[in-house]
């Protein structure tokens, strides 16, 4: 079983832990280490637990035709795909340096390996956990490859059928019982109707023994709120610093007012979450003593009565006597003095001894 697991050093998904919110700064840092920084320096202010970025060794991850393929967009870094992606593609060296800097400033650092010799990297790097990026996910051997590394898993499922997000199930868990999956729909930025946020549902009836999160690209903060009321353990929201800034990922982006507003938004619904047994609670007691009704006489009631349905109503009484829900049970017990009308009946009101006998 591992419904609940360590995902970093001394934090555990799954159960009745917290929500670990994950800070997707993938490569929204424009290609510049300090503003890198900044952005885990944003995450780690407004409350996240994680800084995480995307690694790639690009010659593993792209064809060398695409890599060549000229590169137009307004988004652009460069004149070539490849160009564009070398800009914003930090250096094993840089990468040791982020880890190093949010080691510092005490919020955990990792990434998605977007290859294979990127996962080499990742796990000589000594990441807490290893991100598998939603276009991986049907990436079979990459799968049984990162399972095998031995570290804890995070598998978004966007683009991928239920079928498959079943045999990545079947895969990982015998290797690596500590995973979890998260919904998500590969769209930027994400419209709500596509977001589907009962897969979260699916999933946890489809896999009972693991955590279940979500992966969100859609605008504001309303739908991930409610992923996390409908029982999402991680949740992973790609953030910005501006989200006019050069990138695709920047419109679907949080910025750090959001993602502040974001994360004490779902602390205080964690909190509401509580328990699922219904009871009075003692911070009802101020309203149950001020508002809270009782059994009353709706008549004059003379001694020696017995009551019926008819003579008996309910009002707000202080102090308090039989319960509503305990009117009917008055039926028939015998008043030991006159009642006047709109008098609470209580246990002092009614013969104990008839009270016993009813109850035989």
């Amino acid at each position: 079983m591992s419904l609940v697991f360590e995902l970093c050093p001394g934090r555990s998904v799954g159960g009745h832990h917290p929500c670990f919110v994950i800070a997707e700064i993938g490569q929204n840092h424009q290609g510049d280490l300090e503003t890198a920084k900044k952005m885990i320096k944003m995450a780690k202010d407004c409350g996240a637990d994680c800084a995480k970025f995307q690694k790639s060794e690009l010659e593993h991850r792209f064809i060398k035709d695409a890599l060549d393929k000229p590169y137009t967009s307004k988004h652009s870094w460069g004149k070539t795909y490849g160009d564009h992606k070398r800009h914003l593609e930090f250096s094993h060296d840089q990468y040791r340096e982020l880890q190093r800097y949010a080691n510092e400033i005490g919020i955990f650092f990792t990434a998605s390996g977007m290859d294979e010799m990127a996962v080499e990297f990742l796990h000589e790097l000594n990441v807490p956990f290893f991100k598998v990026a939603s276009a991986d996910a049907n990436n079979f051997p990459y799968l049984e490859r990162v399972a095998k590394k031995g570290r804890p898993m995070v598998i978004s499922s966007g683009m991928q059928s239920m079928d498959t997000m079943r045999r990545v199930y079947q895969i990982v868990k015998p290797i690596n019982p500590n995973f979890c999956i998260l919904q998500c729909t590969s769209a930027y930025p994400l419209d709500p109707e596509n977001v589907n946020l009962r897969v979260i549902k699916t999933l946890q009836e489809a896999f009972p023994d693991i955590p279940i999160g979500y992966s969100g690209h859609e605008g504001g903060i309303a739908i991930s709120i409610a992923a996390v009321a409908l029982g999402a353990k991680v949740l992973e929201r790609h953030v910005t610093l501006d989200k006019s800034w050069k990138g695709s990922d920047h419109q679907a982006s949080l910025q750090p007012t959001e993602l502040e507003e974001l994360i004490r938004s779902i602390r205080i619904v964690e909190k509401g979450m509580g328990s699922p047994i219904k009871q009075y609670l003692p911070c009802e007691e101020g309203c149950h003593d001020k508002l809270g009704k009782s059994v009353v006489a709706k008549c004059p009631i003379a001694l020696g009565t017995l009551l019926t349905l008819s003579m008996l109503t309910v009002k707000v009484t202080a102090p308090h006597g039989f319960p509503p829900e305990e009117i009917y049970s008055l039926v028939g017990k015998r008043v030991k003095w006159d009642v006047a009308e709109d008098e609470i009946i209580t246990k002092e009101v009614v013969e104990e001894n008839n009270m016993k006998k009813q109850r035989k």
